[in-house]
């Protein structure tokens, strides 16, 4: 079984410059077909209010209840671009949104210089109890900086799996901070997605980013294939590379990982932590 991490659906397209496709390129009927084509079970959709998409949590609910058997939502949960992101309030937010859509998850993007101390203000600490009172996986999207304080913040919730965006903000060339990433599989519910190729790599277009493995070696030899979950980022990752391609850059071209530890880091981690 192969599941997707890290996917996305929205019914107008929400990146610059526009495209002329815009009511169709992102819908979920196109991830659908990719999932099709190269035989991919099941997606988690990462939910993103962002640009005209002030209703994406909606519309994900929409296709998960018509593709219960495909499709797994996260909803978008205060992230960086919403008016509500770290005010007062966010737990019972979270709550609300965790009845609302049956969530599994929910995601919270971070802001590039948020430094993590709401983490452990009186609402972050509320908003994470409210996390692991409901059984749920945080997905979040944050920087190579920002590790430090993830690792406390996951040690105080040890019933919450943490799931790292895009190789958890590891970058090619950033070494020191690298290492803070790496830091983090000392703490053993922090999860790792390995997607994002293209932002992982110092050069965005050059399939199938062998400058990343060195990367990707270092996480799979500190986090181990239990702690990795393959991811596609589509239809984003169509900027750099197909579908097939982003499946590809892991399951063919990172085969210094052993075949069956490839095959748990495509859908058995997953699998395992919606059990």
């Amino acid at each position: 079984m192969i599941l997707d991490s890290h996917t996305h659906a929205w019914p107008r397209w929400p990146y610059q410059p526009p495209v002329p496709d815009d009511e169709s390129r992102g819908k979920v009927e196109q991830l659908l077909h990719e999932m099709d084509l190269h035989n991919i079970d099941r997606a988690v959709l990462i939910c993103a209010r962002i640009d005209r998409n002030a209703d994406n949590n909606d519309y994900v609910a929409e296709c998960v209840q018509r593709y219960p058997e495909r499709l797994i939502q996260f909803a978008d949960v205060d992230c960086s671009w919403t008016d509500t992101y770290h005010t007062s309030g966010a737990a019972e937010r979270l709550k609300t949104a965790a009845e609302t859509y049956s969530l599994k998850g929910y995601t919270h993007y971070l802001r590039g210089n948020d430094d993590g101390s709401w983490f452990f203000s009186t609402e972050g600490q509320r908003f994470f109890q409210t996390t692991a009172d409901l059984g749920l996986i945080a997905s979040i999207a944050m920087g190579s900086h920002q590790h430090a304080a993830l690792q406390t913040l996951a040690a105080q919730f040890p019933t919450v799996p943490f799931l790292c965006h895009h190789m958890a903000g590891a970058r090619v060339g950033d070494e020191i901070r690298f290492q803070e990433v790496l830091a983090s599989a000392k703490v053993p519910n922090i999860y790792v997605k390995m997607s994002g190729f293209a932002y992982v790599s110092q050069i965005s277009w050059e399939y199938p980013y062998a400058d990343t493995h060195d990367i990707v070696r270092a996480l799979y030899e500190h986090f181990g294939p239990g702690r990795l979950c393959w991811g596609s980022d589509y239809p984003v990752v169509r900027s750099f590379m197909t579908y097939q391609h982003s499946l590809e850059a892991f399951r063919t071209h990172c085969a210094f990982i052993p075949e069956a530890e490839r095959a748990q880091i495509l859908g058995g981690t997953l699998q395992q932590l919606f059990l």
